[in-house]
């Protein structure tokens, strides 16, 4: 996909709404989700960096909006992609029955990934929240995600205690970003492989907050990278790398970046035109279950939730629902930092 000529500043203010949508439960330490959608020529696209990412990383948001909204839309080789179900750091002790509650929202799902590593919870918390997943859907695919929130140590103590039978363990799909840095996650990938542990290792952060995506890829340091098309740029950027990884034998994940449902095109879009790539044996890499299946986090969003049928989300843009825009219309003066937010990261482009 070419990149496109830049819309002037003026365009891109004069076109945008800045919305606040609350969530069902906290998720990465928020209750709600503030963003700007902008009516672009090709449809609506979104630019929604979290708030605490600076002018020139947002940048990224904004080319990956840009080439969206003004750009040539590739054609998508799937009509719909496989998704995960989402499981965010729920107490499991003050609420028994809120993980079944939650999987209910994810017909068909045959993969989950499970927040861990939560401030203000222990391993015992993250281990009743993976086994009232697995009593509530026996045989499903679980993954965790710690947000690098642990140390190799307790990355590996977590390991041994989640796939422990004795414990209510069982297999796991992987461990999404368990540490901060790429010499922790080859360490860790050392250690589980020398006790013959078969617990693959995600790099996420490490990929979408770096500038050089493939720096976790080349160190060995993931059997799995997850690509997010906003915070690397776009849809092509998200094809270029993939195509990189795959020869490398590392697995690909497209997830989200807890965009709203006109948002989550973006990532759709990505996943379902991942190119047919091989590793250097010329075994095919498979993309794995997306992890875009946010949109049930929302409590209230900016048009009718994307449905998930038989684990799949189709791969369609939305746009939003007027009604919807005027009533999660932001305070103004939220509206005006977002501006000035736009202004500061236009610059970098």
């Amino acid at each position: 996909m070419d990149t496109p000529a830049l819309p002037a500043l003026s365009e891109l203010t004069d076109r945008a709404r800045v919305v606040t949508c609350p969530l069902r439960v906290p998720f990465r330490g928020v209750t709600e989700r503030e963003l700007m959608l902008v009516e672009a020529p090709s449809g609506w696209v979104e630019w929604a960096p979290f708030l605490e990412y600076g002018a020139e990383e947002s940048s990224r948001w904004l080319r990956s909006a840009v080439d969206l909204g003004w750009g040539h839309t590739p054609e998508p080789s799937l009509s719909s992609v496989e998704v995960n179900a989402t499981i965010p750091a729920v107490d499991v002790a003050a609420s028994p029955g809120a993980v079944a509650r939650l999987l209910d929202r994810y017909p068909g799902c045959t993969t989950v990934k499970v927040k861990v590593a939560e401030a203000g919870q222990t391993l015992d918390d993250d281990l009743a929240r993976v086994r009232a997943v697995r009593e509530a859907r026996p045989g499903i695919a679980v993954r965790v995600d710690a947000n690098a929130g642990w140390t190799v140590d307790e990355a590996f103590t977590a390991a041994q205690a989640l796939t422990d039978p004795s414990q209510g363990g069982g297999p796991l799909d992987y461990m999404e970003q368990p540490c901060a840095t790429v010499a922790e996650l080859a360490e860790l990938r050392r250690c589980l492989g020398s006790r013959g542990m078969m617990v693959r290792v995600a790099a996420d952060e490490l990929i979408r907050k770096s500038t050089d995506p493939l720096a976790v890829v080349q160190a060995g340091a993931c059997d799995v990278a997850v690509l997010k098309a906003a915070p690397l740029g776009g849809v092509a950027q998200v094809r270029a790398i993939a195509e990189e990884i795959g020869r490398f034998g590392v697995a690909v994940t497209v997830s989200s970046a807890l965009e709203s449902a006109v948002g989550m095109y973006a990532g759709l879009l990505a996943a379902a035109s991942l190119p047919g790539y091989t590793d250097d044996e010329d075994m095919v890499v498979a993309p794995q279950a997306a992890g875009l299946a946010t949109g049930s986090l929302f409590a209230e969003d900016v048009c009718a939730p994307r449905e998930i049928v038989d684990g799949r989300l189709a791969v369609t843009r939305l746009s939003p629902d007027p009604d919807r825009l005027a009533a999660l219309a932001s305070p103004a003066g939220r509206r005006d930092w977002w501006f000035d937010r736009l202004a500061a990261s236009y610059a970098h482009l």
